[in-house]
């Protein structure tokens, strides 16, 4: 393991990058002009008191947290892994829930926690594509919650003007400070709550599709080329 790794898995260096990492998240929001397309999806639900859970890509994960309204709670799924902990060190001080497990360590776990939380009012976030990938492909973890708690899957993404790409496996995009940026939702997709295989995997086909079309769609708008599916 490389002294970097080490330092970031203990928890004195985890609580430093954390609060570095929180902070440099802040300073790349508000130095951002920033739009939005589709909001009328979540502003729906959000009126009929419905809970949902919000899936995005991992590789756009690092901003996402400010597509939320800061006065409606929210809890996002992260993996047990190291590098998972630190992102629930970072996103808790920024004012979001976690739930641990991921679908493949504590898969079981993390649906039900999913579920109970979906049934007490509150949204769940999501990386379909997460920890792991492959990159841009959906798993069916999210469906199976939404076709349990029956709550509807709304698809978000975002793309900032000034970024790097990085060369992992997600392509996980650097946003830089004093930029533009968009943040893009898709449209809410439903499940019966007895659907069954074909219908759960006809509709993970769709949140994938639709994933895919709208974080196309947030990097042409900031006149960037969009990140394609591994």
């Amino acid at each position: 393991m490389s002294l970097l790794k080490r330092i970031v898995r203990s928890d004195a260096g985890r609580n430093a990058f954390a609060s570095i990492g929180a902070g440099y998240v802040r300073l790349v929001h508000a130095t951002t002009r920033w739009t939005t397309v589709g909001r009328e999806t979540p502003e729906r639900l959000w009126t009929e008191g419905r809970p949902f859970i919000g899936c995005f890509w991992h590789n756009r994960l690092l901003l996402m947290r400010f597509i939320w309204p800061a006065d409606r709670r929210i809890a996002m799924l992260i993996s047990r892994h190291g590098d998972g902990r630190l992102i629930s060190d970072i996103i808790g001080r920024l004012g979001i829930d976690t739930i641990v497990g991921s679908s493949s360590r504590g898969g079981a776990d993390a649906l039900r926690a999913m579920i109970s939380t979906l049934n007490s009012g509150i949204s769940v976030a999501i990386t379909p594509d997460g920890p792991r990938g492959p990159r841009m492909h959906a798993a069916a973890g999210a469906v199976q919650a939404a076709r349990l708690a029956g709550a509807p899957l709304v698809p978000v993404s975002l793309a900032t003007a000034r970024r790097k790409v990085l060369r992992s496996w997600d392509r996980f995009l650097l946003a830089w400070p004093f930029g533009a940026g968009v943040f893009v939702w898709g449209k809410a997709i439903e499940i019966a709550r007895d659907a069954g295989d074909e219908e759960v995997e006809a509709t993970r086909r769709t949140l994938e599709a639709e994933l895919n079309r709208i974080s196309a769609e947030a990097d042409r708008l900031v006149g960037q080329t969009p990140i394609e599916p591994a």
